[in-house]
């Protein structure tokens, strides 16, 4: 027997021995963080069993299968508890910790500013410290779940006399207070997945900061090399059916923190529908759309198997590396081409948007999003510099404000 074979059969006798479907969400979430079993791969000390990373999966798999309930998806268990584990205080992994796992508390990512996207380290909203506080202003947006988190992932600019990469700081926002207000973006695809949030001396306590005062921008990579797995986590695994009660909260929670996302799929391309689309509307015979076909389908195989790669690397251990910014631009080229595939299928129809469009909708939708795959997560400007850089040993970039106290750097540069 395997050490995977052995870690299987322990969890699945757990699983016999402990799930319950008639708990609350809350009460088989607690069971869960008391065995670890909720995020395996995490230390022991902070409950999880130490697991190799490969394992997360194994586990996840293997509750699923079992038609148990998982921990819950999206910022909290793939953003903030990784970054409290890494550089995090243990006064902070005491108090965010175990709230996380069971879901008792939810987290956003509050780090792009209207001016400071690509050059995050730009970010100008800034904190003053005031006694045992940091009081915040600033503008933050690309929020997503702000309007519904109780805390947020927080970068602001606490030195203002030093480089840029040296003056911010990290810390944890309460979210639920007076000088926090959340407001919705329209998206051109007619959703609102994203927010803007306004800091009028909202106010930080000291203890909050996760590294140290001036140590943001470490904190900061260490965020974003998890961030690559973000998307998909944000939707979580689907409850399984039932209607006892561990099934319906879960199932609430679930609808709660998808509803943003139901478009993503749509951004990506849909190369799934793509050969379909192109049968039912009779353009298959068509030279020109052939080809099309062809480029997109593929673009979709070969990021498919640079995807497993980049899995197949993180099970091993292996820390996050340029194959996720390959990942990442391939994903932006696959969705760009199947657009034009859509486009070409569609011909003069592909101008119908709502439900008079194709698939009742969902093909306008299609070209109405994928332009957002090449700006979310990193712009394809910033993966081509990193592989650039990277991969290819070029250069860096000249940057004329790295070394310049930021208070120096005019407004329109950062």
């Amino acid at each position: 027997m395997t050490e995977t074979d052995t870690v299987r059969e322990e969890l699945r006798s757990w699983l016999a021995d402990n799930w319950d479907s008639e708990l609350s969400l809350r009460e088989w979430r607690e069971r869960l963080a008391d065995s670890g079993w909720g995020c395996p791969t995490w230390p022991q000390e902070w409950g999880g069993r130490g697991l190799a990373p490969s394992y997360a999966d194994v586990v996840g798999h293997e509750i699923a299968a079992y038609g148990a309930v998982g921990v819950p998806g999206g910022v909290g268990m793939t953003l903030a508890g990784p970054t409290l584990l890494e550089q995090g205080s243990d006064d902070l992994k005491k108090r965010f910790i175990r709230p996380t796992v069971t879901g008792d508390i939810s987290w956003c990512q509050l780090f792009s500013e209207p001016a400071a996207g690509s050059d995050l380290a730009g970010l100008r909203t800034h904190a003053v410290r005031d006694g045992d506080e940091w009081v915040v202003n600033g503008q933050k947006v690309w929020n997503t779940s702000a309007h519904h988190a109780d805390f947020g992932l927080l970068v602001a600019r606490t030195d203002w006399d030093v480089p840029k990469h040296r003056g911010l700081t990290y810390f944890v926002l309460p979210m639920h207070q007076p000088g926090v207000e959340v407001r919705p973006l329209r998206q051109m695809n007619g959703h609102a997945s994203f927010n803007e949030v306004f800091l009028a001396d909202a106010r930080v306590p000291a203890d909050h900061v996760i590294g140290e005062v001036g140590g943001g921008w470490a904190v900061a990579l260490t965020t974003l090399s998890h961030e690559r797995r973000l998307a998909s986590a944000l939707r979580g695994v689907p409850v399984p059916a039932g209607e006892s009660r561990v099934f319906r909260e879960a199932r609430e929670e679930w609808i709660k923190a998808n509803e943003p996302y139901v478009w993503y799929p749509q951004r990506a391309g849909r190369a799934d529908l793509v050969v379909r689309r192109a049968v039912e509307t009779g353009r298959g015979s068509d030279p020109q759309v052939r080809q099309e076909i062809a480029r997109a389908i593929s673009l979709a195989w070969t990021t498919k198997w640079m995807a497993q790669r980049a899995s197949a690397a993180r099970k091993a251990g292996k820390p996050p590396g340029p194959e996720g910014s390959l990942a990442k631009l391939a994903g932006s080229n696959v969705a760009r081409a199947c657009r034009r595939a859509h486009e070409e299928i569609e011909s003069g129809w592909a101008m119908l948007g709502g439900r008079d469009g194709g698939l009742g909708g969902v093909i306008p939708e299609v070209i109405l999003s994928v332009p957002a795959v090449s700006i979310a997560g990193g712009t394809d400007e910033i993966q081509h510099n990193i592989i650039a850089e990277r991969v290819l040993g070029l250069p860096k970039e000249p940057q004329i404000d790295r070394d310049m106290p930021f208070r120096e750097v005019p407004a329109g540069r950062a």
